[in-house]
Order: structure tokens, then sequence, then C-alpha cells
């Protein structure tokens, strides 16, 4: 007789790989990123910083985190809209997928051109960033978000959608 208590229950074995294999195929599709169209690279520019982590460098990851947690249930939530219509559901879960990596790019970039203006090492920034390349990361935007995270004047008329939400942010604190 089998007994109904989970720990009396046969060891169910995943097919999913995990551990390194996984770790090796994460990092060989970031080793595939294409490069940024116009990679940016910062120039050293550091603020005096402390052993704690900036604020507007929290509010910047619980912001686009949520956006991308948002982005993520919505595509996840849209089997049960959409289960019986293949056309619909592909489009709108593409759509908030590509959505959420957008977010998770930028918010990504941004962090590396924040390092980058710190002074960190090239070598560092590129292990943390587990990419030869970290420039692929770093686009405009992520420098214009950067620079209305930090107060910078915007040098247009107009001023950035990216530094507008990078003020924003850091003004409310998400």
């Amino acid at each position: 007789m089998t007994s109904t208590h989970p720990r009396k229950r046969p060891q169910r074995r995943s097919e999913i790989p995990h551990g390194p294999q996984q770790d090796e195929g994460l990092q060989q599709i970031r080793d595939t990123l294409p490069p940024a169209p116009a990679p940016c690279t910062v120039e050293p520019a550091p603020r005096p910083v402390g052993e704690e982590v900036p604020p507007e460098l929290l509010a910047l990851v619980t912001h686009h985190c949520r956006r991308i947690n948002s982005y993520l249930a919505r595509a996840q939530h849209l089997q049960t809209l959409h289960g019986d219509s293949m056309k619909q559901w592909q489009r709108l879960v593409l759509y908030a997928l590509t959505d959420a990596l957008a977010h998770n790019h930028l918010l990504v970039g941004t962090l590396a051109a924040y390092l980058q203006r710190q002074g960190v090492d090239a070598d560092l920034l590129r292990r943390y960033l587990q990419s030869p390349d970290p420039d692929r990361y770093i686009t405009r935007e992520a420098v214009q978000h950067l620079d209305g995270l930090t107060g910078a004047i915007p040098e247009e008329a107009a001023e950035p959608v990216w530094m507008a939400v990078g003020r924003h942010i850091a003004r409310d604190g998400s």
C-alpha cells in the first residue's frame, strides 16, 4: 500500500535542467544578446557615496521590478482570458513579455551606467553583468534615465521621456 503522506511518496525527478546546466544555458543567452544600437560608455563622475545604497537606486529597482512583475503576471493570466484563442493569446502574451523585457534591459542598463559613472572597474562590471560587453546594456535611454535619477539638467529643450521618468522615481521613491 502506498502512503498518501508526501514524505512517503517516491521522489519525482524533474526533466527541467537546473543548476550548472541551466546556468550555462543562461550564459549562452546573455552572450548572444545583440549589442545596443548606440551603446554608450559613461564617463566617470563619482558622487560621494557612503556604505549604504543610494535611495534613488533602491527606488529604481522597486519601480522597474513592479512593472516587470505586472507584465509577467499579465502574460501568465492571459491563459485564463484567451486560452481558447491562439491568435489573441499569442499577440497579447508577446506584448506583455516584450514590455517586461524592455523594462529589464532599461533597469540593468541604468544600474550599469551608474556603476560606470562611479568608476567601478570595467572587469568587475563585466563580471557583475555576466557579459563580455557591458555596453550592450548601456543605451542612450539608460543614460537619460540615470540623468533623471541623479538630477541632471537636460540638454534638449524637451526633456527626454526616460529622464522625466527617472526624475519622478527619484522624487517619489518608486
